[in-house]
């Protein structure tokens, strides 16, 4: 992502999801005291990494955390607190009585996304890709309408969807990836429980929002005329795209429209609204075999380093 917008470093820092207390202030610091207890997100160009006892950090990248939320649910569920609210929020406005797909429900993100999406109001659907997702998901309180188990590849994503919704379809889906080729193209076993382009399509509901995290969707006419007579959107899930657009244009679109995100994440947790995936706490010495967990894709709960 840094190398497409021409910002190519040969560092970079990692752990950029950050809690702490704050120690010193500058002359100009108005939102913030010494000892003040904060959370917040670094920016893209930022030359600090958050595994770092002490670092600089410009105070409109963070926000008081409140008293009631941990130290390491403030730093573990910031990042897919503002994935959900940028796809549930401004890219598809969830809304009481709309009917929402999340896929693989169970990862940390899907997780937040189901939280969200039931405290606006909607009936939440979700795919499960293994029996423990498919477990966890059931035991999510409140329940989340229907959990449609992948894992087999048996199951029809779209029969089930439109059997759930009496044939209309679902208003917004959240995809964790599709396929975009047929089944013998597809070489890992997790692309096989992706569903294809043409399900999402087929599933979604007049109006609707499909809300993608595939980078290099495309789109063949008569999908796109597919779309058009639902008088559906496609939408592209870039979590980044609140720092990029800081990059173009200053903080001023990232203190009106970031921070109060923020906030308003930190306030979920202290009322247990939100309820993260997060793994046990992860010592420094430990925070290089975790980064290759996380590159490997084999974490499927959120990987917190505590000093």
């Amino acid at each position: 992502l840094l190398s497409e917008i021409k910002l190519e470093k040969e560092l970079l820092p990692v752990g950029r999801e950050i809690s702490g207390v704050v120690l010193e202030v500058g002359r100009k610091v108005t939102f913030f005291q010494p000892d003040d207890e904060v959370v917040g997100i670094l920016p893209l160009d930022s030359e600090e990494s958050g595994l770092c006892e002490v670092i600089l950090v410009h105070e409109h990248y963070l926000v008081r955390k409140p008293e009631k939320v941990c130290w390491v649910e403030a730093a573990g569920a910031v990042r897919d607190g503002v994935r959900a609210y940028t796809a549930l929020h401004y890219l598809s406005q969830v809304s009481p009585g709309k009917t929402v797909l999340v896929m693989d429900g169970a990862s940390p993100f899907g997780t937040i996304a189901i939280q969200l999406a039931q405290h606006r109001g909607a009936k939440v659907i979700s795919t499960a890709y293994s029996l423990e997702d498919k477990q966890y998901l059931e035991r999510l309180r409140p329940p989340v309408a229907r959990v449609i188990d992948v894992s087999n590849g048996k199951i029809d994503v779209a029969e089930s969807c439109l059997e759930e919704t009496g044939g209309l379809g679902v208003d917004i889906v959240i995809d964790a990836g599709v396929k975009l080729y047929s089944a013998e193209d597809e070489s890992t076993s997790k692309s096989r429980l992706l569903p294809h382009k043409h399900d999402i399509i087929t599933l979604l509901g007049v109006g609707g929002h499909w809300i993608t995290t595939e980078k290099n969707l495309q789109l063949d006419p008569p999908d796109s005329h597919s779309l058009f007579l639902k008088g559906a959107t496609v939408s592209f899930l870039n979590d980044e795209i609140w720092n990029l657009s800081n990059l173009q244009q200053g903080k001023y679109l990232y203190i009106l429209l970031m921070i109060p995100i923020l906030e308003d994440i930190m306030e979920k947790l202290s009322r247990s609204i939100f309820r993260p995936q997060l793994d046990e706490p992860i010592p420094l010495y430990e925070a290089k075999v975790s980064m290759e967990i996380v590159q490997k894709n084999q974490a499927r709960k959120r990987q917190v380093i505590q000093f």
